[in-house]
């Protein structure tokens, strides 16, 4: 899980180029060795998803152990940006300068997340922003 200036597709459509740091879940990434890398990169936000989003809530002990708030969070996997790696879209943590990552989610977790990713992707049910 890493500190990235998200940009949702709303907020892509109205012409913006940037959005709000925030934390993010690395879900996937091409082959370390083609240039350039690229990776999908989904938000974790406070709202709970909609009736127009799917999201994935994570459970407080995982936030506790990755440092995060107390509020309800969820992955939000019916969108994603897709980046190059690295990029100048990474943000150091909050009060930790030099830090960049919260660390790993559980792989339990992760492969929740995954799966329902891949599943709205194979059903035309995600949108992205190419950054």
């Amino acid at each position: 899980m890493i500190r990235y200036d998200y940009l949702w597709s709303h907020e892509a459509a109205a012409g913006r180029d940037q959005g709000k740091e925030r934390p993010a879940c690395l879900v996937a990434a091409s082959d370390s060795s083609l240039r350039p890398r690229f990776v999908v990169i989904l938000p974790i936000t406070h709202s709970p998803p909609d009736n127009d989003t799917v999201g994935i809530e994570i459970p407080a002990r995982v936030k506790q152990v990755l440092g995060l708030d107390d509020a309800p969070s969820w992955v939000i996997v019916s969108e994603y940006n897709v980046d190059e790696w690295p990029n100048g879209g990474l943000a150091p943590l909050p009060g930790r300068p030099d830090v960049f990552s919260y660390g790993f989610i559980p792989p339990r977790l992760f492969g929740q997340v995954k799966e329902k990713f891949l599943e709205l992707s194979e059903q035309r049910r995600s949108s992205g922003v190419r950054r």
